[in-house]
C-alpha cells in the first residue's frame, strides 16, 4: 500500500472551459469539496495555463497549499489525467508531492517605477520593436557579457525548462538540479554564445542598453512590464511550491522523459 498524505479537506477550483466545467460537475457527484480558504489542499481542474493562473493568486495573497492538476486542457505537463469515477481525494491522498521554487523579477522602469513579480516558468526580455534589443548580462555582480544583440534573453527554472526555454533551444534541467537556464532568444552578438547554466543561488541582473532606442519589455510567465531599465532575478526559495502527481507520473520524471522525445 501506499503512504497516505492523510488529507481530509480538498477544494476545487475550475477553469471556464465547458470541459473543465463538465468534470467539475462530475467530480462533485462522487465526493463534497470545502472552500479553498479552509482547504488542507486544492484540485486544480484545466490546462498548464490555468494552473499557472492558480499558483501565481496563490503566491500573490500569500496563502500557499499543495496543489493536484487534473489535465482538461491541452499539454497538461503540470498536471494529472482525467478519470471519471472514484473519489478525488483518494488520488491527492496517493499523490507524490514535488517542490518547486518560482523567480523572483524586479524590474525597473525607463522612468524609474519598480515592480516585482514572480514566474514559476520563466523570466523573458524582449524587444518592443523592430530594432534588435541589446543588454548587458551580469551575474553575481560581475559583467558576463557586455552587450548581448538579441531579439530577447530569458532565465527559466527547471519546471519551466521544458516550455519557452525549449523552444529558444534552451537546455533542459532536472528537477533537482538545482540549475537555471540563461538562454538568449535569436542572438546576433556573440555569435557563438548559447546560454549558460547558472546555480540557483545565482542574482542576474539584465540591463537595457540604448532603451530609447531599442525598447524592451519583461515578462513573467504572463506578467508583462514594459520599456524596462533592468530586471533582477533570483530564486524565491521562500515561496516554494508543492505540486501533486499520481504514482508513476510526476514532473521530475516527465522532465527526463522529454529529453528522449526525437
Amino acid at each position: 500500500m501506499g503512504v497516505s498524505n492523510g488529507y481530509t479537506r480538498l477544494a476545487m477550483i475550475a477553469s471556464d472551459t465547458e470541459r473543465a466545467q463538465e468534470a467539475a460537475h462530475e467530480l462533485r457527484q462522487s465526493q463534497a469539496f470545502c472552500p479553498i480558504d479552509e482547504a488542507e489542499a486544492v484540485a486544480v481542474i484545466g490546462g498548464d495555463g490555468f494552473m499557472l493562473h492558480t499558483l501565481h493568486q496563490m503566491l500573490d495573497s500569500g496563502d500557499v497549499k499543495p496543489v493536484y492538476g487534473v489535465n482538461l486542457g491541452t499539454v497538461g505537463f503540470l498536471m494529472n489525467k482525467y478519470r471519471k469515477g472514484g473519489k478525488l481525494l483518494d488520488r491527492v491522498n496517493r499523490a507524490r508531492s514535488i517542490a518547486i521554487a518560482p523567480l523572483r523579477m524586479e524590474a525597473v522602469t525607463q522612468d524609474g517605477a519598480k515592480t516585482t513579480f514572480c514566474a514559476i516558468n520563466e523570466v523573458s526580455l524582449l524587444r518592443e520593436t523592430r530594432q534588435t534589443a541589446k543588454i548587458e548580462v551580469s551575474v553575481d555582480d560581475r559583467v558576463r557579457i557586455d552587450e548581448l544583440v538579441c531579439d530577447g534573453v530569458l532565465v527559466a527554472t527547471p519546471a519551466g525548462s521544458t516550455a519557452y526555454n525549449l523552444s529558444a533551444h534552451g537546455p533542459i534541467l532536472p528537477l533537482d538540479s538545482n540549475l537555471l537556464a540563461l538562454t538568449p532568444i535569436s542572438p546576433f552578438r556573440p555569435r557563438r554564445w548559447n546560454g549558460a547554466l547558472l546555480p540557483d543561488r545565482s542574482r542576474i541582473l539584465l540591463r537595457v542598453r540604448e532603451p530609447s532606442k531599442r525598447p524592451v519589455s519583461a515578462v513573467a510567465d504572463q506578467k508583462e512590464v514594459r520599456d524596462i531599465a533592468e530586471v533582477t532575478l533570483e530564486v524565491a526559495h521562500e515561496s516554494e511550491l508543492a505540486l501533486l502527481f499520481d504514482p508513476g507520473h510526476a514532473l521530475d520524471e516527465r522532465i527526463v522523459a522529454e529529453q528522449f522525445i526525437a
